[in-house]
């Protein structure tokens, strides 16, 4: 079934400056609608644009409208959490002219109770291939590239990194779908995610209570990932985490004035003076 021709259904791929995205990441293949295509991007995006909600941190708002994210993630190669990334990536592929569609996962990662679905991915379907796909470019660990949405027996590996997908009846009797993913603390279940569409408009509710909620763990403190084919870097407020696909990890405490040349160095996060003093400064220290 087609999407309406209503532009609220869509993303916005028109406006998008594909030369400036591309050269962002680092694409120089083919522009066209082909699974080959796709997961050359995915892998690019993944690893090119970090993971980071320091807006919030630093008490600004996050905009949603493509310019501001071409803006930010593009123009200012800064990152952005999950409503951010897949803003992004859902115009490239829309001006590629892949099938794109919108979807909301559960985080349950660390979860001590229900969490709303806070969690943006999309449903991608090429022109070469009939299989659905999902992308996840906005998790901030992988996976590197699109994983089938099938049901399968077992575990599968995305590049170095292991991953399992299950199929389950959620309350309600609703169909849900559970990812695993294999890290430090062995196998996690991920987040949830059902096949409901969901549209720019949905995703804006969820981005205001993430960027603004006093409940939200990305209004508490700094949170940023960098993933890597080797390699996955956290930091979490002042811990900085290296993990690795066998499992191994080391971690450390920094102190607040080291924040800056870490984002740099590690995440490739540069900050303008100003922003960098704020966040060393910040009232989250003192949480």
């Amino acid at each position: 079934m087609s999407k309406p021709a209503d532009a609220a259904y869509h993303w916005n791929g028109a406006e998008l400056d594909l030369d400036a995205y591309l050269d962002r990441i680092g694409f120089a293949g083919e522009r066209a609608p082909t699974l080959v295509t796709l997961r050359e991007l995915v892998r690019l995006h993944t690893t090119s644009i970090p993971f980071e909600n320091l807006e919030p941190v630093l008490g600004r708002p996050i905009p949603l409208d493509l310019a501001t994210l071409q803006d930010k993630l593009v123009r200012r190669r800064r990152g952005g959490y999950c409503y951010e990334n897949v803003g992004l990536f859902a115009a490239a592929l829309e001006r590629l002219g892949f099938g794109v569609t919108g979807l909301s996962g559960r985080v349950t990662m660390g979860s001590g109770g229900l969490r709303p679905a806070t969690h943006a991915l999309l449903r991608v379907t090429t022109a070469d291939d009939d299989r659905v796909w999902i992308c996840d470019v906005g998790f901030g660990s992988g996976p590197l590239e699109p994983y089938e949405l099938v049901e399968r027996p077992g575990e599968f590996a995305l590049g170095e990194w292991r991953f399992r997908l299950e199929r389950t009846v959620g309350e309600l009797d609703t169909d849900l779908w559970v990812l695993h993913q294999f890290g430090r603390d062995g196998w996690i279940d991920r987040y949830t995610f059902t096949t409901e569409p969901q549209y720019r408009i949905d995703f804006e509710v969820g981005n205001h209570f993430v960027s603004t909620s006093p409940r939200s763990p990305f209004t508490a403190r700094p949170f940023v990932q960098r993933f890597l084919p080797d390699v996955h870097h956290v930091l979490d407020g002042l811990t900085l985490v290296t993990e690795r696909p066998d499992g191994s990890s080391d971690t450390r405490e920094l102190e607040p004035t080291e924040l800056p040349k870490i984002l740099e160095e590690v995440f490739d996060i540069e900050l303008d003076p100003a922003d960098a003093a704020a966040l060393s400064t910040a009232p989250w220290l003192d949480r």
